[in-house]
């Protein structure tokens, strides 16, 4: 592994509020679905706690409710949220009782999404990191399958971030303090308390800093190679055998998309001499992150975040490190 010095550091972060991107809702993959939010509100069902008849708070609610707050707090024009929804839940209506499903009309079916997550970008909070324009990112993920819906009404549970979305790939970048995965509230009110909270006590300039420094460093084709046996390697490990290695959270065959990457990404591949810079190594993580389903990607993608941050103090430190060659 390698330092490399950064030649022009006063331009790896820096404002382009001039600088406009097409947005792209592809954030995520895996099997969902891109809705719009006039979707959600008008052909969605709510569902409803079984005990009590008390209804949730719908995804379209979520979503509105967090684009409140991001208005009142930064007072800029925000996109449109791109969303996007798995485990589609079908319904019908009582006059369909007994009916064929290819009788049914369109007003006699019913429909929700047991998981969905959205993302809103703020336009004029581009910065470049590395070469790349990354845009300020604010969303959240609702997954009605944490929820006990057959109780009485209860605490709900949302997941919210604040990171950046790097246009290059639609790749989040999130870090942990940009992330809310363990909010319960029982009203609109108190979720965007939180999510107020969030936003405010984010710290930026920190994020970005750490963005920026993993550039600095690289390793090569060999040490790649070692570091992938002990991803793979991690999963494998009695929970004894864990403790003091930083966890991994990327799946096996994320793992191996990573590889794939390395060779073929057209943005984040090796370069000519079979070098690979931490930042190349990050994005190929987020990029593999998008196989992930709703419900834990946000926490993969933190995960990732954390593990590159770990990779850069170890290198920098000469640090010994489980998953690194130890050549220093």
């Amino acid at each position: 592994m390698e330092l490399i010095s950064n030649n022009n550091p006063s331009q790896m972060i820096q404002n382009v509020s001039e600088i406009i991107q097409k947005p792209s809702s592809k954030f995520i993959e895996a099997n969902t679905t891109e809705v719009t939010l006039e979707h959600l509100k008008n052909d969605c069902i709510i569902p409803v706690f079984a005990k009590d008849n008390e209804t949730t708070i719908s995804h379209y609610e979520f979503i509105e409710a967090t684009k409140e707050v991001v208005q009142s707090l930064m007072s800029n024009t925000i996109s449109e949220p791109a969303i996007r929804v798995s485990h589609q839940i079908k319904g019908r209506t009582p006059s369909a009782i007994g009916k064929p499903v290819k009788e049914l009309k369109e007003h006699e079916k019913t429909i929700y999404y047991e998981r969905m997550a959205f993302m809103m970008e703020v336009p004029n909070r581009q910065v470049v990191v590395n070469n790349q324009i990354l845009n300020l990112t604010i969303g959240g993920v609702r997954a009605y399958n944490q929820e006990n819906l057959f109780s009485k009404k209860s605490i709900e549970k949302f997941k919210v971030f604040i990171g950046f979305k790097n246009t290059v790939c639609t790749n989040l970048c999130i870090s942990t303090d940009g992330l809310k995965s363990e909010i319960r509230v029982s009203s609109l009110i108190e979720l965007q308390e939180v999510v107020q909270n969030l936003i405010m006590n984010y710290d930026e300039n920190s994020h970005l800093g750490n963005l920026e420094r993993v550039s600095k460093y690289k390793i090569n084709e060999f040490e790649f190679a070692h570091l992938i046996g002990k991803m793979k390697m991690y999963h494998f490990l009695e929970s004894n055998s864990k403790k003091g290695k930083f966890p991994m959270l990327l799946t096996d065959s994320q793992i191996t998309s990573v590889v794939k990457g390395f060779y073929n990404d057209l943005n984040f591949k090796y370069s000519d001499n079979f070098d690979l810079s931490l930042w190349n190594l990050y994005n190929l993580f987020t990029g593999a992150n998008k196989s992930s389903y709703i419900d834990n990607h946000l926490e993969r993608n933190v995960n990732a975040h954390e593990f590159i941050q770990n990779l850069a103090d170890s290198i920098q430190n000469n640090d010994v490190n489980w998953y690194l060659q130890h050549i220093i």
